[in-house]
This record gives C-alpha cells, sequence and structure tokens, in this order.
C-alpha cells in the first residue's frame, strides 16, 4: 500500500484542517498500523507506544478481544439513537454500575470526555437549584465553553469570554508550590490547599456552588497527584457545604492507576465521575455516571443522537471484559512499580530528573534545569522526546511549562518493554545537556 508520508500528509493538514492542530516532532511519523503496545509507520518502522494516544489504548492497538467483537456488532446492527430500545447500552450501564465505586449506577452516553463534563455540570446544576463552579488550578476539562471556562492551564483556554460563575482553588501541586525548604510535607502542604478552598467558597461565592469538578490526577497539568489526605479532607468540606464532587476519569479510568478507576487509590466516592477515552479504546464514546437520587433530578426530554450507539458500546462491553481477563489492574501495578523504580534510578544519575509522581501506569517526570530553582527543561523534553521516537519510542509530554514528560503506555506492556524503555531513555539523558 502506498501512503502520502509525512510531507504530504502536513501538506493536507496545512491546506485544510484548522490551524489550531499541532503535531509532536520536528520530523513527525505518520503512523498507519498498530498492534496491542506497537506502532508502525509508513515506512514500516516499529515503536513501542508509551503515550497509549493520551491514556486511549489501554486494551492495546487493534486488539482482537476489542476489535472483533465491535466489527461483529458493525454488519449486525451499526446504528439507531438511543431514543429506540438497543441492548448494549443498558448492558454498558450494567456493567460500569458494577465496577464504578459507592453507589454510582445510573448512566448518560456521549461521544467524548468533554461532552461526560458538560454534561456532569448541567446534572449537578439541576440536582442542587445552584449554578456556580469550583475547578482547581491547571485542571483540564474540556473544549466546549464551559468546560474551557472550567480550564485552570491558560494555553487551553481559547475563549477570552469565560462562563462567569466560576472559581478556581489552588491545585495540589507539592512539588513546584510546597515549602520543602522548610521540611513542609506534602500533607502539610494539601491542608493550604483545602484552606483555599474553604476561603473560596466563602469570600468568592454566592454559597450557591453546584459542584466542584477534579481531576484525580492531574493529567495535562503534569501527572500532579494529591494523596488520599487531600481528597478526603476536600470531600468532607464539600459535603458541608452542600457541593457536589465531580471526579472526571477521563485520562485515569479503566485500570490506568491499578485500580478500575483512580479515585479509589484515594479512598472516597465522587458523586459524579465522568469517563471517555480508555472506555472505548478508540472508539468514541464517554459518560457520566451518578447515584439514583442526584439522577432522579433530571427528567425533561434528553437524548444523544450517537452516544451510547450500538457499536460503540459493544467496545465498552469489550472492554471491561479484557480488562479482567487479561489482569490489567494488576499488570498497571506491577509494571508501574517496575517504570518508577527505574525512574528513581535514572534521577540518581541524571540531574534533569526533578521529580517523578503518579500511580500505576500514569506517571511523569517532571524535567528541571536546576533542582534548586526548578527552571523548567522544557527544551531538553522536546529533545528528549524527539530522540526516543528516533529510537523507536513514543512518549508523550505536558505539564504547565511542557516540561513534564508522560509516561502512560498500553496497559499491556511486558516487563521487557518497561526495560527496553529505561535503557533507551538512559542513553538519551546522557546526551541531552
Amino acid at each position: 500500500m502506498s501512503y502520502l508520508g509525512p510531507e504530504g500528509v502536513i501538506a493536507k493538514k496545512n491546506e485544510y484542517f484548522v490551524p489550531c492542530i499541532n503535531h509532536f516532532y520536528k520530523n513527525p511519523p505518520q503512523f498507519v498500523k498498530g498492534e496491542m503496545q506497537y506502532l508502525f509507520d509508513s515506512t514500516g518502522k516499529k515503536y513501542l507506544d508509551f503515550f497509549a494516544g493520551v491514556s486511549v489504548m489501554n486494551c492495546g492497538h487493534s486488539n482482537p478481544a476489542i476489535i472483533d467483537p465491535v466489527i461483529e456488532q458493525i454488519h449486525d446492527l451499526q446504528h439507531v439513537c438511543n431514543i429506540y430500545l438497543t441492548e448494549n447500552g443498558v448492558n454498558l450501564a450494567e456493567a460500569l454500575a458494577e465496577v464504578t465505586p459507592g453507589n454510582l449506577k445510573r448512566s448518560f452516553f456521549v461521544n467524548s470526555g468533554t461532552e461526560a463534563n458538560e454534561g456532569a455540570l448541567l446534572m449537578a446544576q439541576l440536582y442542587t437549584g445552584a449554578h456556580e463552579f469550583i475547578g482547581l488550578d491547571l485542571g483540564l476539562h474540556g473544549r466546549t465553553q464551559l468546560t474551557m471556562s472550567l480550564t485552570g492551564i491558560g494555553m487551553w483556554r481559547t475563549t477570552d469570554t469565560p462562563n462567569g460563575g466560576i472559581h478556581f482553588a489552588r491545585n495540589p501541586y507539592f512539588y513546584r508550590d510546597g515549602r520543602r525548604d522548610e521540611n513542609q510535607t506534602q500533607e502539610e502542604f494539601e491542608d493550604e490547599c483545602i484552606a483555599d478552598v474553604e476561603r473560596l467558597i466563602r469570600r468568592r461565592t454566592s454559597g450557591k456552588i453546584a459542584a466542584m469538578i477534579v481531576e484525580p490526577i492531574q493529567g495535562n497539568a503534569g501527572i500532579v497527584t494529591p494523596t488520599p489526605h487531600y481528597f478526603q479532607k476536600l470531600k468532607a468540606l464539600l459535603d458541608q457545604h452542600g457541593i457536589l464532587l465531580i471526579v472526571d476519569e477521563v485520562q485515569t479510568g479503566f485500570a490506568r492507576t491499578g485500580k478500575m478507576f483512580a479515585i479509589e487509590n484515594f479512598g472516597v466516592v465522587p458523586d459524579i465521575l465522568t469517563v471517555a477515552k480508555a472506555l472505548g479504546n478508540g472508539f468514541p464514546i464517554g459518560a457520566y455516571i451518578t447515584t439514583d437520587e442526584i439522577a432522579a433530578a433530571f427528567t425533561r426530554p434528553s437524548a444523544s443522537t450517537l452516544g451510547g450507539n450500538p457499536v460503540s458500546a459493544m467496545a465498552g462491553l469489550s472492554v471491561l471484559r479484557y480488562i479482567k481477563e487479561a489482569g490489567l489492574m494488576e499488570n498497571a501495578i506491577a509494571r508501574g512499580t517496575q517504570l518508577r523504580e527505574g525512574l528513581l534510578e535514572l534521577a540518581k544519575k541524571h540531574p534533569l530528573i526533578g521529580d517523578v509522581r503518579g500511580l500505576g501506569l500514569m506517571l511523569g517526570a517532571e524535567m528541571v534545569t536546576d533542582r534548586k530553582t526548578l527552571a523548567p527543561a522544557a527544551d531538553q523534553v522536546d529533545e528528549i522526546l524527539e530522540k526516543m521516537k528516533d529510537r523507536g519510542i513514543i512518549v508523550g509530554k505536558n505539564g504547565e511549562n511542557r516540561n513534564v514528560m508522560a509516561m502512560q503506555p498500553p496497559l499491556v506492556v511486558t516487563e521487557a518493554d518497561v526495560r527496553f524503555f529505561l535503557d533507551n531513555l538512559d542513553d538519551v539523558l546522557t546526551e541531552v545537556k
């Protein structure tokens, strides 16, 4: 088969795409095939995928356990709107009710994480009768007007007329904002962050707050990872004020952190939980999931033309089945431990690595040029990504300063894959100044 090749794709992209859409790498490959944890470009070169489409391909690329049932479903029935009766959607809602924490039970299916968050925010307004929201600094929740207004990263807030009634609290970014030189502990720092939420509620709002939306691990912020102490104190504070907790699991869900949902690592149950990305393993699907009591507030007619369609719902059912049968939660813990320990060893050798954080196979390495000033090493991260790509390894980057190397591979990676990644990263860090 002949391909356009990178230059041909870029030429058409420049001609026909909206110019906001960029790409990684100075010399980007054109990917044409995927097999589990591997990608292949238009020249046939093989790459170990250590980013998984930003936590999408948890079950691996073109996994027969996912795509074969989907192909069969396409042959039988590709689409009817959810105003008609089909089986896959209700079965997926039942399956999600079985694996979500606490008494989360009722699902509303959509097509993306943005839509899931938008729907969850509406659900919170309907239930509480309130209309203000709280977000976190450096949080990211979508690309619609409301979800972008609740995004706390400047580069992703395209709108210059954000929605009103939105307030931002200090996020628990201990590595960069904690007073480690004063021997402050992470939990002490998190107490300050909780106090900031309480101050915000008291001074900046009308007191009529529908919900606070948070990511269990802030992915785009740079894999910012609180402790259970933070979430437990936050949930108690919100309950005290009658504010719902919406947990955005779009990037963290479905076994990535060693639990089905990342919030389970922190010992709290949200009022509404949003999912997307890995639920479809490449097929477009999202959902918000809530309790019987909260869902009862949404009775006016609504639907989603494509949300929870038979094909995407079959993908979701296949994903949940494969996570359990293939032991992906257990592998995320084992390989995540191997990766974390390897990164910490590399940090002893390479001062460019300032911090290693995350859970399971959602890990970030923040790169700094000076461990005292924490000066971001954004240029070095770009060089690392380029060199790793040339060696056949795809890895991500994120963070407000774009200086955090993000490692979120398919959860099917092996011990040998992780060792290969670490060995090559060691060599690349030696080359990068």
